[in-house]
């Protein structure tokens, strides 16, 4: 007998709201930059926010058929699906690193959109042509190297950056987090079965206009950028081709690092939901996101997508496919009404910071659970780049010297996080199980990143961390070495062994 797997339940509102918040703030912050540069209201709310939003809809729609066919292929009703949207760490980069190097090369905020929505389109046939490795890759790579890295970004950049937003404002950031964790982790009823995400939001808006934290005229201000702005498909990626194969050559060397990261930010992602038990192809999806992309841009959209760190915790809220399909649904109407703008306003971030401090706490909690004890010391080794990547990205703008004053070693560990989390993980992963002869292998790897700077050097180069690839291979050199002389006291004590019987 088949079992019924619901279009939607009531756990669904929790996961929702979560993966909604989390959209919400890269919304915001889109929307908050872009004006800031001096885009007109014109491009931003009726290109690049409903060619986001085209995004965003392709991809929770087609994860929700995922999960609906993952469910019917293993006969399960407990299926969750992939949480998605824009890429955190990568809309950052192409924000700062490719819209804003546009616009002061050809002064023409059009033109600069054009390009930068032609970066994403290429980003994300980029990403879809990676699939074809995903799965090689996944396989040949321990788990815990890979979930070590995602639980670096999860104490970083999800738990400690939001619990930072909770204390900014703690009369409202600690009720809201009182309230996420009477919920889901004392999982105690709320009054009137408000579901925990949802009552947390509430209280918040009404904290913060009962305190004075926020006021009608912000409200107001908001709601004047309320109107009616259509899914308009555009040519500008192609347009804006010719300039970044033209004079803008060298954002080449941001792309592919940036976008290399995105897929295997997905793969970890996938990797993770695996643990906590729904597998699905990491391959699909690193297509699904390339493509999501590209068809983003071809609406006006110009930020890479990619399935969200928050998918474990809206597994652990129990959610299924629902919440995906309602996030499609609402953006598609926040964005074609321009009510975005009035959703930053209303909503308080010391009252969504909970929801993402609880989904930091699952993913590093889960990474720890789903591995064996042993590879405990992996785990926390690959976390550690990731402490100096926050360093790095929040503090080195704006004071240096602070940075390199703490020591002149947070910066290079910092650069390819991702990457050095991962290397280090597998080397330590392969220590652990004495396997010397793939320890190398890894440390060799380590060395070809860091040699053309995916690793350990702010940009694509020839010989970009000489010293970091000088120190990667011969290490490998000693783990050969290691792994030589624990096979000849190995051979050497089955002989004596041997000896002994006769």
């Amino acid at each position: 007998m088949d079992v019924h797997y619901p279009l939607f339940k009531k756990q669904d509102i929790d996961a929702f709201f979560a993966l909604f918040q989390n959209n919400l703030a890269n919304f915001v912050v889109i929307t908050v930059t872009l004006l800031g540069m001096g885009f007109s209201t014109e491009i931003v709310f009726g290109r690049v926010i409903p060619g986001v939003a085209v995004a965003v809809i392709v991809g929770n729609l087609y994860y929700a058929h995922m999960a609906k066919r993952l469910a019917k292929k293993e006969n399960r009703s407990d299926v969750t699906a992939l949480s998605y949207g824009v890429s955190t760490p990568v809309m950052f980069v192409f924000l700062f690193g490719v819209t804003a190097p546009a616009l002061a090369l050809t002064n023409d905020h059009e033109l600069a959109w054009k390009i930068a929505v032609a970066a994403a389109f290429l980003s994300g046939l980029v990403e879809a042509l990676v699939a074809f490795f995903g799965n090689w890759v996944r396989k040949h790579t321990p788990r815990p190297a890979l979930l070590g890295a995602l639980a670096g970004v999860a104490f970083t950049f999800v738990a400690g950056e939001m619990l930072f937003s909770v204390f900014e404002v703690p009369i409202i950031g600690l009720i809201a987090l009182a309230i996420i964790l009477v919920g889901f982790v004392a999982k105690v009823g709320l009054p009137f079965k408000i579901p925990a995400s949802l009552l947390a939001i509430i209280a918040g808006v009404v904290l913060a206009f009962a305190l004075g934290y926020q006021t009608s005229e912000d409200l107001t201000q908001a709601l004047e950028s309320v109107g009616f702005y259509p899914f308009l498909p555009t040519l500008a990626a192609f347009e804006g081709m010719s300039y970044l194969f033209g004079a803008l050559i060298g954002l080449l060397g941001i792309l592919i690092p940036i976008t290399i990261y995105n897929a295997i930010e997905t793969m970890n992602n996938v990797d993770a939901m695996s643990a906590a038990g729904d597998s699905y192809d990491v391959r699909e999806c690193q297509a699904v996101d390339g493509i999501g992309a590209m068809i983003g841009a071809c609406f006006g959209g110009m930020f890479p997508t990619t399935v969200y760190i928050a998918t474990v915790g809206a597994k652990q809220m129990e959610a299924g496919r629902g919440y995906s399909v309602l996030n499609a649904v609402v953006f598609a109407l926040a964005s074609v009404t321009g009510l975005i703008a009035a959703f930053s306003a209303l909503i308080p971030m010391a009252a969504i910071a909970p929801i993402l401090v609880f989904v930091g706490m699952s993913m590093i909690s889960s990474t720890f659970a789903n591995n064996e004890r042993k590879y405990y010391p992996a785990i926390a080794l690959a976390m550690l780049p990731y402490i100096a990547n926050y360093m790095m990205t929040r503090f080195n703008n704006n004071a240096p010297d602070v940075v390199a004053g703490i020591s002149e070693g947070i910066v290079p560990l910092g650069q390819g996080a991702m990457f050095t989390a991962i290397i280090i993980g597998a080397i330590t992963v392969f220590l652990i199980d004495k396997d010397f002869y793939k320890a190398a292998i890894f440390s060799v790897i380590g060395a070809v990143l860091a040699f053309f700077g995916f690793m350990h050097a702010p940009s694509l180069a020839i010989n970009a961390a000489f010293d970091f690839t000088i120190g990667y291979l011969l290490i490998a050199v000693f783990f050969v070495y290691t792994g030589f002389r624990e096979k000849g006291q190995a051979v050497s004590t089955e002989k004596e062994q041997t000896q002994k019987v006769a």
